[in-house]
């Protein structure tokens, strides 16, 4: 970065991580420590790990968390670095919703709202997945509504 360019303030953004092919606890975990070794993100919290049956999607159960990180990073960058992270754990896309090594999305940016071919923000189906609220309401509570947890309040979700 030249020096003269002024440094963005961070923002709080929220990252969903989930996995279910292979040891998806740890890869899970691997990608938490990953996050938190990225240049200009900051690991905030993350969430407990939770095991939830596949939706849309195929194969063994996912293990899935969401963890808070603060970064100046523009949402594109950041989401060039989760891919990056994705990319580093062999995750192969060869059919929509196929079952994952490792997937990371984008949930939120700051109060940002994104609509663009290459990232909506706040993430799309959040609101659907009881894989997203739980955990993301686990770590910051005033971020999920009641009415949303009670929304999906009908799929199976344990913490791991």
């Amino acid at each position: 970065m030249p020096r003269d360019t002024p440094l963005r303030e961070p923002v709080t953004a929220y990252v969903a991580l989930g996995a279910n092919l292979g040891d998806a606890a740890r890869t899970v975990r691997d990608a938490l420590n990953a996050l938190a070794h990225t240049p200009a993100v900051r690991l905030v919290q993350a969430s407990s790990l939770y095991r939830t049956a596949p939706i849309e999607s195929s194969g063994p159960d996912y293990i899935n968390a969401v963890a808070e990180v603060s970064t100046p990073l523009t949402a594109p960058a950041l989401l060039a670095a989760l891919q990056a992270i994705e990319d580093a754990a062999g995750r192969e896309r060869p059919y929509r919703n196929a079952p994952r090594t490792l997937d990371l999305d984008l949930l939120l940016y700051g109060s940002a709202r994104i609509d663009s071919p290459a990232l909506t923000v706040p993430h799309p189906r959040m609101m659907q997945r009881a894989f997203v609220l739980v955990p993301l309401h686990e770590i910051a509570p005033g971020r999920v509504t009641p009415k949303a947890l009670a929304g999906v309040s009908g799929q199976a979700i344990q913490r791991f």
